[in-house]
């Protein structure tokens, strides 16, 4: 029979082993739930920025076709508004104009913070919003 201490000698390891586990595990989740959080801000950001984005872009009416009583976009312009709206947030991204609608793809690279010491130092977040004209709409009438 052996004495009580000499078992308690063979599991001393085993405590530490356990501990390191659980202190690793308890970062990963720590990880998860704040890098998590600043992802989904990270997506509303480009989410509005996008959106805002392509609303500016289609407020760029080609004047002369208004006048004369039809709505209509000045690519160029509505292209121009969009990006300058998108430079003036710090957001980066691609414009497109078709016909009467303006469409943002933004693009936003996050670094993470605690997931970053499992090997994961950036994600991207990607956000799509369009915006067209409403056809019809003149100015106030007198």
């Amino acid at each position: 029979m052996r004495p009580r201490t000499a078992q308690c000698r063979d599991e001393g390891g085993a405590v530490t082993v356990f501990f390191v586990l659980l202190v690793v595990a308890m970062v990963l989740v720590a990880g998860l739930v704040y890098d998590g959080g600043r992802l989904l801000a990270a997506r509303r950001e480009a989410q509005d920025a996008a959106q805002d984005a392509a609303r500016a872009g289609a407020q760029a009416l080609d004047i002369a076709a208004v006048r004369s009583g039809t709505t209509t976009l000045a690519p160029a312009d509505a292209a121009a508004a969009a990006r300058a709206w998108l430079a003036s947030e710090g957001a980066s991204g691609s414009v497109s104009v078709a016909g009467d609608t303006v469409s943002v793809s933004v693009q936003q690279p996050v670094r993470l913070a605690l997931l970053a010491l499992a090997g994961v130092p950036t994600r991207t977040v990607r956000a799509e919003a369009s915006a067209r004209i409403v056809e019809g709409v003149t100015g106030a009438e007198s």
